[in-house]
């Protein structure tokens, strides 16, 4: 399955509704097809949705909105989803979630709306309170703007909630995708932002380590019954041997611990087809390995069953790693959380895309002058004269 767009009313962190759409929307030409995942006709998706922003502009808050639909769409119960806490204690948030079926060539809209039930001074229960789910072939699309108007259509399944055997927390979704044995493959790389600790794993792939840090030799997870030996080696020096994987922290930086994280996921989404969330995708990264990291699922040759990374970062220079504007939003806190995407902001293709940002030619990219003159005059009267 792949998500298609995202329109969600009601959520307390953001201003207004949030419009999320995944599809490559400007027009592509021949050299692009190569970048794109093609879905159908002339719908295409982009293999990568970047989220760029100031601090506290939002760019965690939406990666927990998307996490939430596709776990959604994906059968787990609402309040298992450790991203829930998006929903705060909204009475009522309404889920418009489109996506594209691969068995079936369908295109789908699930319409979900989620109450929170306050159980105590600090527990919250979430209940799926109404939910309709609508679909129709691909084939019969036509018009590119009708993609997603289904109000022709009846719904295909309606949430009855006198069936007690249905929990109150899992999307009518779930008899739709076990009928047609589908399911999305998920990584959230979201408690790595500032975390890293690395699994115990027997299969690390040395030119995974070696682009990381060319002077490691060997990296081995030795499992018995008993206990995990980790067997460390840098070159011309004598092997290591540990026995716990918080010890790795003491020999190896933060970046190849991420890295080494990251970039074994990567490989298996990129099997898969399935989504990749990374939350600060700058963090503990130079730019060459960030760069190098989203370059992989832009090869079409490499990526061959679309898998998607969806990342936030601070880095405005990304933005020129892109030709295409579709595929990046720009979030912006405005009294509320605000999204757009950069195809709707910068309309100019002879504009550096980072300097525009950089600027403040964006309402909302760059601290205010404001903020700054206060900031200063804090300073100056805390050092004295």
């Amino acid at each position: 399955m792949k998500l298609l767009r995202i329109i969600a009313n009601g959520l307390p962190l953001f201003k207004d509704e949030i419009d999320l759409c995944f599809l490559a929307t400007q027009r592509v030409n021949d050299d692009q097809k190569k970048s794109l995942y093609h879905l159908f006709s002339n719908v295409y998706l982009n293999f990568t949705n970047g989220f760029i922003g100031i601090n506290a502009s939002g760019k965690t808050s939406i990666l927990k909105v998307i996490l939430l639909c596709l776990k959604i769409i994906n059968n787990e119960p609402i309040n298992h989803i450790e991203c829930k806490s998006i929903l705060g204690e909204a009475k009522s948030v309404t889920f418009n979630i489109y996506f594209y079926c691969d068995k079936t060539n369908e295109i789908c809209l699930l319409k979900t709306t989620i109450a929170a039930n306050k159980k105590n001074f600090s527990e919250i229960e979430y209940s799926i309170e109404k939910e309709e789910l609508y679909s129709k072939k691909s084939s019969e699309f036509k018009i590119k703007k009708s993609l997603f108007d289904f109000t022709k259509y009846d719904q295909c399944l309606i949430r009855n909630t006198n069936e007690e055997f249905f929990p109150n927390d899992v999307s009518i979704i779930t008899s739709r995708n076990k009928k047609n044995k589908e399911n999305i493959h998920i990584v959230d790389m979201l408690k790595f932002t500032n975390d890293n600790i690395l699994p115990s794993t027997k299969n690390i792939s040395l030119d995974i380590i070696s682009f990381l840090d060319p002077t490691i030799e060997k990296l081995h997870f030795d499992e018995n019954s008993n206990n995990t030996l980790i067997h460390l080696k840098f070159k011309g020096k004598e092997e290591i041997i540990l026995n716990n994987t918080n010890e790795l922290g003491n020999y190896l930086s933060s970046g190849t611990i991420k890295g080494i994280i990251a970039f074994q996921l990567v490989s298996d989404i990129l099997k898969d087809g399935g989504y990749f969330i990374i939350d600060e995708i700058e963090n503990h990264f130079n730019k060459e390995i960030v760069v190098t990291l989203l370059r992989l699922f832009m090869d079409g040759k490499l990526n061959k069953n679309g898998a998607i990374i969806i990342y936030s970062t601070h880095y405005p220079e990304l933005l020129d790693e892109y030709e295409r504007n579709d595929s990046l939003f720009i979030t912006r806190n405005m009294n509320g959380i605000v999204i757009n995407n950069l195809s709707n902001i910068l309309k100019r293709n002879d504009i550096k895309k980072s300097d525009a940002y950089e600027s403040g030619l964006m309402e909302g990219t760059t601290p205010s002058y404001e903020a700054y003159m206060k900031l200063k005059k804090h300073m100056s009267s805390s050092i004295g004269d």
